[in-house]
């Protein structure tokens, strides 16, 4: 892999060498590797499609999490979180001891290893908010709740410069990966000022289906505001807002 320095940036094929652009830059390789259908077909490359197909599934996976919370996570999220997800949901793929490798589901592995996943790393929720949190999900009712004693904003939270407001977000997805479909609610404070004054207690309620088979995951997250003349503007288009798995609870 080399990186394009000159003036004019070339995207394609040319004499070998393919010119892609990437979040890294602009950057050039030599085209190469196995027939695609020699990996499809031959059993020496049998390990290389189970490890294709469990990678697929935690592609998958990733694009129905994102999508499912993505209300609050068009808020709150860094340019590799796609490719971040991707790499934590194929740990918990290979956690699955009920079905063959290549067969492997993210269903069927430890899905609580995405417990404290960062979708931000711009803006960790683990750096951001020192309130004691309590949070909980009753399958029964499909009640995820979150409760935050009262605090005083600028102790309790870390926030960037240029802040004057911010608000605690919430959210309780449940994630069908078979199927490929999910329900989501989400619930809010109000935006609320950034000062020394005690906030009160906050009390935060997303319900889903109740008595769901389903997995379940819950969200927390912070995102901050600038007041000018009266009119609150997500601080640097959100780029440090806040967002986090807090909450996992499979069956």
């Amino acid at each position: 892999m080399a990186r394009q320095n000159g003036i004019i940036k070339l995207k394609g094929t040319i004499g070998g060498i393919t010119f892609y652009k990437t979040s890294d830059g602009d950057l050039a390789r030599e085209k190469g590797g196995v027939d695609k259908s020699r990996i499809a077909n031959d059993p020496a490359f049998q390990r290389t499609r189970e490890n294709g197909a469990e990678f697929g599934a935690a592609g998958k996976g990733g694009k129905l999490v994102r999508n499912a919370i993505r209300i609050l996570l068009q808020n709150a999220k860094d340019k590799r979180v796609v490719s971040r997800l991707t790499t934590d949901l194929l740990k918990v793929v290979k956690t699955d001891t009920t079905n063959d490798r290549g067969l492997r589901t993210i269903q069927d592995g430890n899905m609580s290893l995405i417990k404290g996943f960062e979708f931000n790393t711009n803006g960790k929720l683990g750096a951001t908010l020192f309130a004691p949190v309590v949070n909980a999900f009753d399958r029964a009712t499909g009640e995820a709740t979150v409760n935050i004693v009262a605090f005083a904003p600028t102790v309790r939270i870390a926030a960037p410069a240029g802040t004057t407001h911010f608000k605690v977000v919430t959210g309780a997805a449940e994630l069908d990966f078979a199927e490929e479909i999910s329900t989501f609610e989400s619930d809010e404070t109000e935006v609320l000022p950034y000062d020394s004054a005690n906030t009160a207690a906050i009390e935060l309620t997303a319900t889903i289906t109740a008595d769901s088979t389903l997995p379940v995951i819950q969200v927390l997250g912070i995102e901050f505001y600038q007041e000018v003349n009266g009119a609150m503007y997500p601080l640097k288009n959100g780029a440090y807002n806040a967002l986090s798995v807090v909450k996992v609870d499979a069956v």
